[in-house]
C-alpha cells in the first residue's frame, strides 16, 4: 500500500500566528481564526471531512462495484464537529451521502453504506468517535 505525506508549518503565537497546510498539491492557509471562530481560511478539521468523504465515497463505490452494481454518482459532506474534552477534540463526524446507483434497492443501498461507514479507512482511524451517517438514493 502507498504512504502519503501532508506538511504543515506554523508560525508565531497561537492566536496572533498563521500557518499552511500542504497536502498533493492542494495549499492552504490557517489561523486561529479560521479554525476556532469563522475566519478566512481552512483549517485540520475540514481536511478531516475531506479525507472522510472522500474515503466514504471511494469505499462505497468499491463494494456496490463488487456486487455488479454500478454507481453513477456518490456524494458524501461531513461535517466535522470541534468540541471540548480536556482540550479540543473532534466530538463527532456526520455524514451525509446522496448516491445515484442503478437497479439498487434502498434497502441492500442502506447496508453497503452501513459497511462503508464501519470499514472504510478514515472511519476506522476515528474508532471511538461519533460517525452519524444519512444517506439516500437519489434520480
Amino acid at each position: 500500500m502507498a504512504t502519503r505525506k501532508a506538511t504543515a508549518k506554523w508560525n508565531g503565537t497561537l492566536k496572533e500566528g498563521n500557518g499552511v497546510m500542504k497536502y498533493g498539491e492542494v495549499e492552504g492557509p490557517f489561523t486561529f481564526a479560521s479554525r476556532f471562530e469563522e475566519g478566512k481560511g481552512t483549517n485540520p478539521e475540514e481536511l478531516v471531512g475531506a479525507a472522510h468523504s472522500g474515503c466514504f465515497s471511494m469505499y462505497l463505490a468499491a463494494i456496490m462495484s463488487a456486487d455488479d452494481f454500478t454507481p453513477t454518482s456518490v456524494q458524501t459532506t461531513a461535517s466535522v464537529h470541534l468540541g471540548e474534552d480536556d482540550g479540543p477534540k473532534i466530538t463527532s463526524i456526520d455524514l451525509d451521502c446522496e448516491a445515484v446507483v442503478p437497479g439498487l434497492d434502498a434497502d441492500k443501498f442502506a447496508q453497503y453504506a452501513q459497511t462503508a461507514k464501519e470499514k472504510c479507512p478514515i472511519s476506522r482511524l476515528y474508532a471511538g468517535t461519533e460517525i452519524n451517517l444519512s444517506a439516500k438514493l437519489v434520480g
